[in-house]
C-alpha cells in the first residue's frame, strides 16, 4: 500500500513539475527554472538565494517608489490648497 501511495505521489509531482516548467516557457519568467529539480542542494541554495535577494530588492523599490508618489501627492495638493 506504501508503494502504491508513493508511486501516485511521485507521479503526481512529476506531473505537476512538467505542467510549470510548460508554464515557464509560456511565459516571460526565465528558462533558467526549468529542471532545477535536478540541482543539488547547494545549487537549489544559491539559486533560492538570488531569488531572495532580488524579491527583497523589488519590494525595496516599490515602496520607494511609493514613498516617492506619496511626497508628491502630498506636494500638490499643498500647492493646489495654496491657490
Amino acid at each position: 500500500m506504501v508503494f502504491l501511495i508513493q508511486n501516485t505521489q511521485n507521479r503526481d509531482g512529476a506531473a505537476i513539475q512538467t505542467k510549470l516548467d510548460e508554464l515557464i516557457q509560456a511565459s516571460a519568467a526565465q528558462n533558467v527554472y526549468i529542471c532545477i529539480e535536478h540541482l543539488t542542494d547547494e545549487e537549489l541554495d544559491e539559486l533560492r538565494l538570488k531569488c531572495e535577494t532580488r524579491a527583497r530588492a523589488e519590494i525595496a523599490r516599490a515602496r520607494a517608489t511609493r514613498a516617492v508618489q506619496e511626497k508628491a501627492a502630498q506636494a500638490a495638493d499643498r500647492v493646489v490648497g495654496a491657490n
